[in-house]
């Protein structure tokens, strides 16, 4: 903390300094024209040569991250948004007094370049400065070591230097901005509209979890963060917009790990006339054409983990996959009391008044959940934890639903709707008897939607997959933190 105030006395003994001597400190009357990136794409090839016939002046600018200098001569390396490059500046090139107010400029400063490029007799590319000018003074200095799980917490409070000192930071959200607008365009080029619905909803519908609540006092009602768009965007299916699709984010008040944040990002959509079958195809080759896009390949590696992204992908029901890997017998499935008493040498907590669904998808999640690492599309899932889903024509204790797991996580979650509003009711109405048994996560009754829906709402598959954790997937992220900009932190 000393040496912290010490160097912090010093930067503000500069800028007076520079004020005395009329220096601008935060001037805007200047424009880059070009990138780091621009330059070093088109001169990365020439020699000194070439380079010394171009009669242009280049105008770069950008947050100086390093400075060696050499009395009357200094190499300063600038950072923008496309990497970084380096600037040699002379005092005789650029003159005495723009020279020494150079002299006081300090790393992280923003400064401005103008020059010819040439290379060094190392052969690196740089803009021999004619122009060197301060746009904004850095009063803290940077840190020297920013880089580890030493200084984890301190990146994610701190994501402004996180992308500042560490490249790689920066590489992940280029490509999640990539990601989404691939999604985009996959979803458009299907014939889906993109479309808004509300983020405060009156009632807290679409999935089974818990909400932020808040108020709104002109109208003195309580609100809710919405937990998924679901309702609305089926609202939109029964009003004719037969293909539409949200980016997103959704809320839930539950825990925070290196897979949950409270907050995080979706593509949800929904598509009359089809079923989830259709999503399963679909959902393998969007995913794949991501893939390509990124990786020019199907397969690539995650922690350590090769994933092939090659179809079709494997299929199991909930059932199939607790048969597949554990030692279960065949009675638990269909037998509340052996289901009870497996789950209990588990170690899970089942409730007396539990329902064998509601038990059979607890050991499923304890016992296979993370051995789907290869994409696989789990299906079957019983109509109790499934209240917005059709029931399956074969089995009515199941529904027509998929939830999709690679590396062990969920990553999308579809079903073909439910679009009979008795069986809805009904399904509210049992839900809300779980709510009144203690069930917080427990969806409750929405008239509004039943009357929605008793309108008419044609055959439809809807399906949402989460934009965070695919993003860590296909960026090689162990943390859920490393793809949220700012992801929810406890208070210091």
């Amino acid at each position: 903390m000393e040496e912290t105030n010490e160097l912090l006395k010093q930067r503000k003994e500069k800028i007076e300094f520079l004020k005395a001597e009329g220096v601008e400190l935060y001037p805007n009357d200047v424009e880059a024209t070009e990138t780091t990136g621009v330059i070093r794409n088109r001169y990365a090839d020439s020699d000194n040569e070439e380079l010394a016939l171009i009669e242009e002046q280049y105008a770069i600018a950008g947050r100086m991250m390093a400075v060696r200098n050499f009395g009357k001569a200094a190499f300063i390396s600038i950072q923008d948004r496309e990497g970084s490059l380096q600037a040699y500046v002379r005092k005789d090139s650029v003159g005495d007094r723009a020279y020494s107010f150079f002299k006081r400029f300090d790393v992280g400063d923003i400064v401005y370049v103008t020059g010819k490029p040439f290379k060094t007799r190392t052969g690196e590319l740089t803009i021999g400065a004619t122009n060197v000018r301060l746009l904004s003074k850095s009063l803290r200095p940077l840190p020297e070591k920013w880089h580890g799980l030493t200084d984890i917490e301190a990146r994610y409070r701190q994501r402004h230097l996180d992308l500042i000192m560490n490249e790689r930071v920066k590489d992940v959200f280029y490509t999640r901005s990539k990601i989404i607008k691939l999604m985009r365009d996959f979803m458009v080029e299907r014939d889906y509209l993109e479309v808004e619905t509300p983020m405060m909803h009156p009632i807290a519908g679409g999935a089974v979890a818990r909400p932020f609540k808040t108020h709104h006092n002109t109208l003195d009602m309580d609100l809710f963060l919405r937990i998924a768009p679901e309702l609305y965007l089926k609202r939109l299916i029964v009003g004719g917009m037969e293909r539409v699709f949200e980016i997103n984010r959704n809320f839930r008040n539950e825990g925070i790990s290196t897979s949950h944040n409270p907050e995080f990002t979706t593509i949800e959509f929904y598509q009359a006339y089809a079923t989830y079958e259709d999503l399963i195809v679909m959902t393998e080759e969007l995913f794949a054409f991501i893939a390509r896009e990124l990786f020019g390949s199907l397969a690539f590696n995650y922690q350590g983990t090769e994933i092939n992204f090659a179809r079709p992908w494997k299929r199991l029901t909930v059932k199939e996959a607790i048969m597949t890997y554990s030692d279960a017998d065949q009675d638990i499935l269909e037998d509340m009391d052996k289901a009870t008493e497996y789950a209990g040498n588990l170690g899970l907590e089942i409730g007396s008044d539990e329902s064998l669904g509601k038990t059979i998808v607890a050991i499923f999640e304890a016992v296979a959940e993370d051995k789907l690492i290869q994409p696989t599309f789990i299906t079957s899932y019983p109509v109790e934890v499934s209240p917005l889903s059709r029931k399956s024509a074969d089995n009515v204790e199941f529904t027509d639903r998929f939830e999709l797991f690679i590396y062990g996580r969920e990553m999308a979650n579809a079903f073909s709707e439910l679009n009979d509003p008795e069986d809805q009711r009904s399904r509210f109405e049992m839900q809300l008897r779980e709510r009144e048994a203690g069930d917080q996560e427990a969806h409750e009754m929405d008239e509004d939607y039943i009357r929605t829906l008793e309108y008419g709402m044609p055959p439809t598959a809807g399906e949402g997959i989460g934009i965070d954790r695919l993003v860590m997937l296909l960026t090689d992220s162990p943390s859920i933190r490393d793809v949220i900009l700012f992801p929810q932190m406890r208070s210091k």
